[in-house]
């Protein structure tokens, strides 16, 4: 039986639909995985953020703790290992108190958290 000319035209369809499918479900695969990689990277920042004020606080807690005489607890670029490559410093202006945390992953830029506390002695 000879087969008709349409058919022959419509012969290789089912591949090429085929070949269209996969393709559309590999590039929903990879936006998926761009999404959880942004995802990931957003967490990651956010601890980072509240690790740093974690730490400020703590070290406006020490002032608070022992405000007689501020000046001891100044401190510059004080290593901070909950951070990558995290620094700390601690500027004290009379009863003024600064604390800065500064961090950086690599191949981006540089962090930091800034908190600021009046720090009186009550008599």
């Amino acid at each position: 039986m000879p087969v008709s000319k349409p058919a022959r035209l419509q012969g290789g369809a089912a591949l090429l639909e085929a070949l269209v499918a996969v393709l559309i479900f590999s590039i929903g695969i990879l936006g998926v995985v761009a999404l959880q990689a942004f995802s990931v990277r957003t967490v990651t920042d956010a601890k980072y953020r509240a690790d740093a004020s974690f730490l400020a606080n703590e070290a406006l807690g020490r002032l608070w703790g022992d405000p007689t005489d501020l000046s001891v607890h100044a401190e510059a670029d004080v290593d901070v290992a909950e951070l990558p490559n995290g620094k700390r410093t601690v500027a004290i202006n009379g009863d003024r108190a600064t604390v800065t945390i500064r961090w950086q992953l690599p191949g981006e830029a540089e962090h930091q958290f800034v908190a600021e506390a009046h720090v009186t002695v009550d008599n």
